[in-house]
């Protein structure tokens, strides 16, 4: 019998721990190490920053969801990683040894490498449930207190989606409250231009997303370099192509939420031949590492080089379909490992992504993330917004009900009216 353990639970590390049964069946042992006993639906987190959703609306209690598939949860955090004794080691001086480990742990947030930055500073974050809850008060004041507002991702960001849902359902908020008017608005982004979100942009994004601010009365600057936040002033600094400060800015607000930079947990960062320098997890093609090959990583926390050179440092994302495609193909891999084979099951990492607007939404399609793509596809509209509400929904129940059926593949792929974008591909 093997033994199996997942940390994080995340997204990525709850249907992991689905898959996992589902490909490698009843006679293994699955252990989801997590701090706390909870999964929280984290793209819903804008929605309750405006006060759209609460806690309880986006929340799950592992305990339940994991028991149905006969996974065990230790909700104590993971502490430090030992992978040449493969083993766990808890918060609380435990540990859980395994012979095989996927780590799923998404990303540390770096509030810390910009003075005055996060929740802890002067600036809101959507990044988790607890932050939302803080940003939603900070909202109630602004509704209050009108005043200017700035939102955006600073240097090093790889997660620009949220940020743009941010801005838009927050205008959308406003309007509803009728204060818009007293609300001037400005997007600040590390990105080269508008709708590069990390990709180079899919589709026609830079076209839709400048057509959506132009539309809502949206200022932007872009190549931003954020340098620090006070109380109510946010300074950054605007960069050339040659990397050179072209402006500096002094933003006033009255309410801003910035996406930080990501790096490695602390659990895993600085293992050498696990992760490089930034703590993600370096892996191959099959989701695995190489210099401990019982080891593989999944979702946001692994380690994928930048599209291209751009002026300030950008990050690619992980999407939610890439997501789903690691899961697969890490399960299967695993499986034929048990099994005495090797793995040969390859992720596709292709994206498919709802950004939510509030009341409408942009959606793109991306086959393979990284360019050059077979499929470089997006569109706009009041339907995204629905469908946003529909995944929601729909992948809060999977979890509960501990089904790995891929919410891509099985719903959004047909709706989009593509039915060759699959998880996985052997080789």
């Amino acid at each position: 019998m093997a033994h199996i353990v997942v940390l994080g639970a995340g997204l990525g590390g709850v249907i992991m721990a689905f898959e996992a049964r589902e490909h490698l069946g009843s006679g293994h042992q699955i252990t989801v190490i997590n701090k706390g006993d909870k999964f929280h639906f984290v793209p819903s987190n804008p929605w309750v920053a405006v006060g759209w959703r609460d806690r309880k609306q986006i929340e799950v209690d592992l305990n339940q969801a994991l028991k149905r598939v006969g996974a065990t949860l230790r909700p104590e955090g993971a502490a430090r990683l030992h992978p040449e004794e493969n083993r766990v080691e808890l918060t609380t001086g435990e540990s859980v040894s395994y012979d095989y480990l996927v780590i799923a742990t998404g990303p540390d947030l770096a509030f810390d490498e910009i003075p005055g930055f996060g929740p802890e500073g002067y600036t809101q974050s959507v990044c988790h449930v607890d932050h939302a809850i803080r940003a939603k008060a900070a909202f109630e004041k602004l509704l209050q207190n009108p005043g200017p507002v700035v939102v955006g991702a600073v240097q090093g960001a790889s997660c620009f989606g949220p940020a743009y849902e941010f801005i838009f359902i927050l205008d959308t908020a406003l309007r509803r409250a009728k204060i818009r008017d007293k609300v001037p608005m400005t997007f600040v982004t590390s990105e080269p231009y508008i709708g590069h979100l990390g990709l180079d942009g899919v589709g026609d994004t830079k076209g839709l997303l400048e057509s959506e601010m132009r539309e809502h009365r949206i200022k932007w600057i872009t190549n931003a370099r954020v340098t620090s936040v006070e109380d109510g002033m946010l300074h950054a600094e605007e960069v050339g192509q040659n990397s050179d400060v072209v402006a500096t800015h002094d933003l006033p607000f009255a309410y801003t939420m910035m996406l930080p930079a990501f790096r490695g947990v602390p659990a895993v960062k600085d293992i050498e031949g696990l992760t490089n320098p930034r703590g993600f997890i370096l892996i191959d093609k099959h989701q695995r590492n190489a210099k401990y090959p019982n080891v593989f990583g999944i979702g946001v926390g692994v380690a994928i080089p930048p599209t291209g050179p751009t002026p300030v440092p950008v990050g690619v994302p992980k999407t939610g379909f890439m997501i789903e495609s690691m899961v697969t193909a890490t399960a299967m891999n695993i499986a034929s490992l048990v099994a005495g084979q090797e793995p040969k099951e390859v992720a596709s990492w292709n994206a498919v992504c709802l950004a939510d607007f509030g009341d409408s939404g942009v959606a793109f399609v991306a086959q393979p993330q990284i360019p050059p793509r077979n499929v470089n596809w997006s569109s706009s509209g009041r339907w995204v917004h629905l469908a946003k509400i529909g995944f929601e929904k729909y992948f809060i129940r999977k979890v509960k009900r501990g089904t790995s059926e891929p919410f891509y593949e099985s719903l959004a792929l047909k709706a989009l009216g593509i039915d060759k974008l699959k998880a996985t591909q052997s080789g």
